[in-house]
C-alpha cells in the first residue's frame, strides 16, 4: 500500500518540476512566427547557467522542435540563429545533454547550417558544433565521415575571429590519429592557420597554437613543413620562441614549447639547436616549479619528459637546470593532508591532481635517468625515492602504476643500483605482483624491467627464480603482443645466462619444445633474435650442450638449417652460426654436425661469404670441430648476454691441439670438403680477427 500511495506523490513532484518548463516548449509551436522567436529568446535566457532547466527542456522534447525550426526554409535567419544559440547552451550542460542532442542528429543539421551565407548564423552553428565536438561523449570521427566538411571549414576560417577560434578549436580537439593529421594537412591546415598566430585575438592565437601542436605530434611530414613556414617574414620556429618569452601568458609559453618539442622529436629540429637547448628546455623546467598551477606543472613535466627521452645530452642539461631533480620531489607532497579534507568533491579533485602529479614526476624521472649513471644516482638519492616507486607500483591509478614502472625500468639499467638500492627495497616483489593480470601496456614495461633484474650480476635474480618467474615468462612468450613475446624470451635468455643445469631444464620444460620452435619461426625478427640468444645460452657448458642435444638435437638442427636457408638478416644468421659453434663445442654433440653434410656445406658456404661477421662465426664453428674433445682441453663457448656481441669471437681462450682419433677423423673429413683451402684464403683477410682465427685453425690442421 505504501508504494501505491507514494507513486502519485512522486508524479506530482515531477509535474511541478516540468510544468514550469513546459510553457517554453509550447511556445515553440505557436502559429505566430514572432511569438516563436520571442519564445526561443526567452528559452535562451532561462537555460543560461541552469542545468536543471536544460535537462527539463530536453526531456520535454525541445531539441527536435529547435532543430526543425533551424532547418526550416521559412524560418528567418534571426530565428535560426537563436535556435542555434539555445542548442549550444543545452550542449554546455551535462554529458547526457550532449548524448541527447547527438541522438537527435544535431551535427548534420549544424553542418548544413554552415552552408548559409549569414555570418551570425554561421558563428552560432560553429559555437554549438565546437561545444558538441569537444565533448568526451562525441566520437571525433564524425568530422571526417563526410569528405566535404574539413575543406568547407577551412574556407570559413577567414570569415571572422570567431570562426577562426571555433574552427581551430574543433580541429585541435578532433585531430587524434595520423590519418586525421593527413586530412587536415592535405586540405591546407598549415597555410590557413599560420597567419592566425599574429591575430589580435588571444583566443585565436591560442587555438592556432594548439592546432600546430597536434598536427606536429609524431609527424615528420608536418614538422618538416612547419620549419620552413614564414609568418610575417619570420620562420615559424622563431615565432614559437617569441611566444615562449616570460612576459607571455603561461598557457601560450607552454603550448609553444610543446610545438617545438614535437617538431624536435619528429626530427625537424636538431636536439642541439638553440631553440631547444636555450629556450624550450628551460621554459619547460620553469613550468615544473612550485609557483605554477598544478595543471601547468603536470603538462610541463610530461612535455619535458617527452623532449629529453631519446637524447642523453638534453637529459644532462635538464638534470642540472634549476635543481629539477629536487624540484620534482615536491610533486609527491600533494595534497599535504588528505585526512583534513572533509568535502568529498574537494577530496576527489585533490586525489586526481595527486595522481596526475605523481604520474608526471615518474615519467620525467624515467626520461632523466634513461642513459646517465650519475643522474640515476641523484634520482635514487632523492628523499624516499625508492619507497615512492614501490608505493607507485601499487597505486589505484593504472596511469601512475605505468609511470612508476617506467621509472623503475629506467633506473634498473644501472648495475650499481641493481646491486644496492633495488636489493635493499626488494623491488622485485611488487614488480612480480604487478605482472599478475596487468594490462598489456603495463606488462610490456614491467617485463622489460624484469629482464634487467634477471641479469647475472643482479642479487634479485635468485629470489625471482624461486617465486615462479619461469612459468610467468613462458606464458608471456605465447602472447599475441610481439613486445611481450620479446620480453618473455629476453628475460628467459638472461635467466639462462651462466645458469646451472636445473634452471635450464626448468626453462625447457616450461617453454616446451613446440613453443621454442614456434618462436624460432616467429615473423617478428626481435622475437627470433632473442629466441636464438636463449638457445645459445642454453647450449653452453659442455655437459649441458651434450645433454640438451641428446634430447632435442634433431629439432635444433632442423631449426638451424631452416634459418640458414631462409631470407634472414645478417644478425640472425650470425647468431645461428654462433649456436652451431656452441654445439660444436660439445663432446658428443659435435657428431650431429659432422654427420650432417647439409650443415657442413652451409658452414663452408658462410666461410666464403662476403660478410666478415658470418665468415668469423663459420670459422669459429670449424675451430671447435677440429679440436680434441678430451677432458680439459677445450674452453667452453660463451653464453650470449644482452651486452655481449659477436666481438667475443676474437677473444676466445686458445685451445690445446687434440691428438685423439676422433679429432683426426673430423679433420680428414673437413679437409676433403675443402675447408683448408678456404682457411688459406681467409688468412689473407684484411680483417685482423678473421685472419687470426683462420691462422689458428690452419695450425691445428697442419699439426
Amino acid at each position: 500500500m505504501a508504494c501505491l500511495l507514494e507513486a502519485p506523490m512522486r508524479m506530482s513532484v515531477l509535474s511541478e518540476v516540468t510544468a514550469s518548463s513546459r510553457h517554453y516548449v509550447d511556445r515553440l509551436f505557436d502559429p505566430d512566427p514572432q511569438k516563436v522567436l520571442q519564445g526561443v529568446i526567452d528559452m535562451k535566457n532561462a537555460v543560461i547557467g541552469n542545468n536543471k532547466q536544460k535537462a527539463n527542456l530536453i526531456v520535454l522534447g525541445a531539441v527536435p522542435r529547435l532543430l526543425y525550426l533551424l532547418q526550416q526554409e521559412t524560418s528567418t535567419v534571426e530565428l535560426k540563429t537563436e535556435c542555434a544559440v539555445v542548442l549550444g547552451s543545452l550542449a554546455m550542460g551535462t554529458e547526457n545533454n550532449v548524448k541527447s542532442l547527438l541522438d537527435c542528429h544535431i551535427i548534420p543539421a549544424l553542418l548544413q547550417g554552415l552552408l548559409l551565407p549569414d555570418l551570425k548564423f554561421i558563428e552560432a552553428c560553429l559555437r554549438c558544433l565546437r561545444t558538441i565536438l569537444t565533448s568526451p561523449v562525441t566520437p571525433v570521427e564524425v568530422l571526417y565521415t563526410d569528405v566535404t566538411v574539413v575543406p568547407h571549414l577551412m574556407s570559413l576560417l577567414s570569415r571572422s575571429r570567431y570562426t577562426q577560434e571555433y574552427i581551430c578549436q574543433i580541429f585541435s580537439h578532433c585531430c587524434k590519429t595520423p590519418e586525421h593529421q593527413a586530412v587536415l594537412f592535405t586540405h591546407g591546415a598549415v597555410q590557413n592557420i599560420a597567419h592566425l598566430l599574429t591575430s589580435s585575438s588571444y583566443k585565436v592565437q591560442m587555438q592556432a597554437l594548439k592546432c600546430f601542436s597536434v598536427l606536429a605530434y609524431e609527424n615528420p611530414q608536418v614538422s618538416l613543413t612547419l620549419v620552413n613556414v614564414l609568418v610575417d617574414g619570420e620562420l615559424l620556429p622563431q615565432v614559437f620562441v617569441k611566444m615562449m618569452q616570460r612576459d607571455k601568458p603561461i598557457e601560450m609559453q607552454l603550448t609553444s614549447a610543446k610545438c617545438l618539442t614535437y617538431m624536435c622529436r619528429a626530427g625537424a629540429i636538431r636536439t642541439d639547436d638553440n631553440s631547444i637547448v636555450l629556450k624550450t628546455l628551460p621554459c619547460l623546467v620553469r613550468m615544473c616549479s612550485k609557483e605554477r598551477l598544478l595543471e601547468e606543472r603536470v603538462e610541463g613535466a610530461e612535455t619535458l619528459a617527452y623532449l629529453i627521452e631519446p637524447d642523453v645530452e638534453l637529459q644532462r642539461i635538464a638534470s642540472i637546470t634549476d635543481h629539477l631533480i629536487a624540484m620534482l620531489a615536491d610533486y609527491f607532497k600533494y595534497p599535504s593532508s588528505v585526512s583534513a579534507i572533509t568535502d568529498i568533491k574537494r577530496l576527489d579533485h585533490d586525489l586526481k591532481h595527486a595522481h596526475e602529479l605523481r604520474q608526471a614526476a615518474f615519467k620525467l624521472y624515467a626520461s632523466l635517468g634513461a642513459n646517465d649513471e650519475d643522474i640515476r644516482k641523484k634520482i635514487i638519492e632523492t628523499e624516499n625515492m625508492m619507497d615512492r616507486i614501490v608505493t607507485g607500483l601499487a597505486e589505484s591509478s593504472i596511469k601512475v602504476r605505468l609511470a612508476a614502472v617506467r621509472c623503475l625500468h629506467s633506473l634498473s639499467r644501472s648495475v650499481q643500483q641493481l646491486r644496492t638500492s633495488f636489493q635493499d627495497h626488494t623491488v622485485w616483489k611488487p614488480l612480480m605482483k604487478l605482472l599478475q593480470n596487468a594490462p598489456d601496456e603495463v606488462l610490456v614495461v614491467a617485463s622489460s624491467t624484469l629482464c634487467n633484474l634477471l641479469l647475472e650480476f643482479s642479487p634479485s635474480k635468485e629470489p625471482i627464480l624461486e617465486s615462479g618467474a619461469v612459468e610467468l615468462l613462458c606464458n608471456l612468450t605465447q602472447s599475441e603482443n610481439p613486445a611481450l613475446r620479446v620480453n618473455g624470451i629476453w628475460a628467459l635468455m638472461n635467466m639462462a645466462f651462466q645458469a646451472d643445469q636445473k634452471i635450464k631444464t626448468d626453462i625447457l620444460r616450461g617453454l616446451s619444445t613446440e613453443q621454442l620452435f614456434r618462436l624460432l619461426s616467429d615473423s617478428d625478427v626481435n622475437v627470433l633474435m632473442k629466441t636464438l640468444g636463449l638457445l645459445r645460452n642454453l647450449l653452453s657448458t659442455r655437459p649441458h650442450i651434450d645433454q640438451i642435444m641428446s634430447t632435442h638435437g634433431k629439432q635444433i638442427m632442423q631449426a638451424v638449417t631452416l634459418i640458414l636457408e631462409g631470407e634472414h638478416n645478417i644478425e640472425v644468421k650470425e647468431q645461428t652460426l654462433c649456436i652451431l659453434a656452441n654445439i660444436a663445442d660439445g663432446t658428443t654433440a659435435k657428431d650431429l654436425i659432422m654427420t650432417n653434410d647439409d650443415i657442413l656445406q652451409k658452414i663452408k658456404y658462410y666461410m666464403g661469404h662476403s660478410n666478415v661477421k658470418l665468415q668469423l662465426a663459420a670459422t669459429f664453428c670449424i675451430s671447435n670441430l677440429i679440436w680434441s674433445e678430451e677432458e680439459g682441453t677445450l674452453s667452453d663457448s660463451p653464453d650470449h648476454s644482452p651486452g655481449l656481441s659477436s666481438e667475443w669471437l676474437s677473444i676466445q681462450t686458445r685451445k690445446v691441439p687434440g691428438l685423439n682419433t676422433g679429432s683426426h677423423e673430423r679433420q680428414d673429413k673437413l679437409r676433403e670438403l675443402g675447408i683448408v683451402d678456404i682457411l688459406h684464403k681467409l688468412v689473407q683477410s684484411t680483417d685482423p680477427n678473421l685472419c687470426e682465427k683462420a691462422k689458428t685453425a690452419l695450425q691445428q690442421f697442419l699439426s
